[in-house]
C-alpha cells in the first residue's frame, strides 16, 4: 500500500510544482504573515490544489498544511504539506525551492516527497522502498572525513548566533560550504551530494517528507541534540557517519549540552 500512497504522492507535489511555475519569476506579490514570514498566491493555490487531490483520493485521512492549517479530524493517516518550501527563495527568484509532501500513519512519517519544479528534481521515499531521485535509486555520501565534507545550510545569521565562534570553526574545518539551503540542503545530502545540512529553525511541515527520504537514504535526520523531530525546531542532516561529529559541535556551540 505504501507504494500506492508515494505514486500518489510524488504526483501531488509534480502537480503543485508545476502550477507554482504560473508565478516564478514574475514579480508575484509578497505578503506578510503574523510570524513576518512570507507568503504569496503561488503557496496558497499550490496547497488548494494539493487538499483537493488530497479529498478525492482519500477522503477519511486528514491534512495539515503551511497556509491553511490543521484538519479537525482525528485519523490515523495524516498527510503533511508545505506548497513552497523557501519561499523568499521562490520570490527572489532562485530555483531551490521545493514542494513538500509527507504522509504520517499513527504519527509516523512513512512517505516523503521533495519536489523543486524550477529544475524538474524530484527526491521521493516510502518506509522500506528505497530513496529515489527523479526514479533513479540513491544513497547518501560515503565521506568518513569532517574535512572532506560539504556543509549546505539555509541561515547563516542564525547559524552564527546560535552557534557563536563554533559556526566560524565549522566553516574553516570543512571543504565546502554553500547556501540557499531550506529542503534543497537537506535532498541534497540525500542523494550524496552534500554530506551535512544545518536548519535553526524549521516547522513540522518543513520536516515531515524530509524523515523518510533520509532515513531511506542511509543517512539521519535529527535535532540538535540527536533525537527525532516532531514538532519543528533547530535540525541537521547527514550522511550518518558524520552524524556524530557535527552533533558535537552543534552542542559545543549553541550550549555546551552533550549531544544524544
Amino acid at each position: 500500500m505504501l507504494s500506492a500512497y508515494l505514486d500518489f504522492a510524488m504526483d501531488a507535489a509534480w502537480q503543485a510544482g508545476r502550477q507554482t511555475l504560473a508565478h516564478y519569476q514574475t514579480g508575484v506579490t509578497v505578503e506578510r504573515k503574523i510570524d513576518r514570514s512570507v507568503v504569496t498566491v503561488a503557496d496558497r493555490e499550490a496547497e488548494q490544489l494539493m487538499r483537493r487531490l488530497i479529498a478525492s483520493h482519500y477522503p477519511d485521512h486528514a491534512i495539515v498544511g503551511e497556509e491553511f492549517g490543521h484538519d479537525p479530524r482525528v485519523a490515523s493517516h495524516c498527510w503533511i504539506i508545505d506548497p513552497i518550501d523557501g519561499t523568499n527563495s521562490f520570490v527572489r527568484g532562485v530555483p531551490f525551492y521545493g514542494v513538500l509532501i509527507a504522509l504520517e500513519i499513527d504519527g509516523e512519517p512513512v512517505v516523503g516527497v521533495s519536489y523543486f519544479p524550477a529544475i524538474d528534481e524530484m527526491v521521493a521515499a516510502a518506509r522500506g522502498l528505497g530513496c529515489r531521485w527523479n526514479g533513479r535509486r540513491v544513497q547518501v555520501s560515503a565521506v568518513t572525513e569532517f574535512a572532506e565534507a560539504c556543509v549546505a545550510y539555509t541561515d547563516a545569521g542564525g547559524l552564527s548566533k546560535r552557534l557563536h565562534d563554533e559556526w566560524d570553526r565549522l566553516l574553516a574545518d570543512t571543504e565546502l560550504q554553500r547556501g540557499w539551503g531550506d529542503c534543497y540542503g537537506h535532498s541534497l545530502v540525500a542523494t550524496g551530494r552534500a554530506d551535512v545540512m544545518l536548519d535553526p529553525k524549521m516547522n513540522p511541515w518543513d520536516c515531515a517528507a524530509l524523515i523518510p527520504i533520509l532515513q531511506e537514504a542511509g543517512g539521519r535526520f535529527t535535532d540538535w541534540r540527536g533525537a527525532a523531530i516532531t514538532t519543528g525546531g533547530d535540525a541537521v542532516s547527514s550522511n550518518g557517519v558524520l552524524h556524530p561529529q557535527i552533533l558535537a559541535r552543534l552542542a559545543t556551540g549553541a550550549d555546551g549540552r552533550a549531544p544524544g
